[in-house]
């Protein structure tokens, strides 16, 4: 998929006849759900047909038909944005391709080139990563910071919260530094919302502030998003 071509509206309400796998006998129970659960998942399959890296395209899609956070000319960085999902749907919309906008994006794994994303494959939690980053932007500042990063999982349900939420607090403190005045910040939480201290420094520093789940937010998962608009500009950097 190239930045020009039409971003789409989502695969809600695509319709798949359930698959069977054939290898199950050679799969651990938790192998076989994850394989069930990607082969019957339209958007999966609507992210092979249209030409997106992963199903997460369609959750920037559907928060962004939505609240209008890509607008073109906007300068955009993605954090965590292998294997690049969401940077294409950024990129599409803010006219990266066309020169029109910017989208930088940052992950500690390799990911390949899109059409008009600078990418840096580096730690975001690396000491020079949020100046590097700022570096890729004409100007310095960014008009909207996006961040899908989720640490390895380890099946302990507090360790993984505490470990989510200390990159989500990482993600506001670069975001606060970086943009510029009247932008905005979408980053992943986990169910039961921001927690006290970092939504306090949210509208400290926002003039907006609310939870989204889209539909391709898959029901079963505790994933959440907090969306804030409306940085205040040089008060709230402190």
């Amino acid at each position: 998929m190239t930045g020009s071509k039409r971003v789409g509206s989502g695969g809600g309400g695509r319709r798949q006849l359930k698959v069977r796998l054939k290898t199950a006998r050679q799969r651990s129970a938790s192998s076989q759900r994850w394989l069930a659960r990607q082969l019957n998942d339209p958007y999966v399959a609507a992210a092979k047909l249209e030409g997106y890296r992963s199903r997460a395209a369609y959750k920037l899609i559907e928060i962004d038909d939505r609240h209008h956070v890509l607008q073109p000319g906007r300068r955009v960085v993605d954090l965590g944005a292998a294997p690049g999902g969401w940077a294409q749907v950024a990129a599409a919309r803010v006219h990266a391709a066309q020169g029109k906008g910017q989208v930088g994006a940052i992950d500690l794994r390799p990911m390949e080139a899109i059409a008009g994303v600078a990418f840096l494959h580096l730690d975001f939690m690396d000491r020079a990563a949020p100046a590097r980053l700022r570096a890729l932007l004409r100007g310095g500042r960014a008009d909207v910071v996006l961040s899908d990063m989720a640490p390895q999982g380890t099946g302990h349900t507090r360790t993984d919260h505490l470990r989510i939420m200390a990159l989500a607090e990482a993600a506001t403190e670069f975001a606060c530094d970086v943009l510029a005045p009247g932008g905005a910040f979408l980053c992943k939480v986990l169910q039961g919302g921001t927690e006290r201290e970092l939504l306090a420094r949210l509208k400290r520093a926002f003039a907006c502030i609310r939870h989204v789940k889209p539909p391709a937010s898959r029901t079963a998962s505790a994933e959440l998003y907090v969306l804030a608009q409306g940085f205040r500009g040089e008060m709230a950097r402190a």
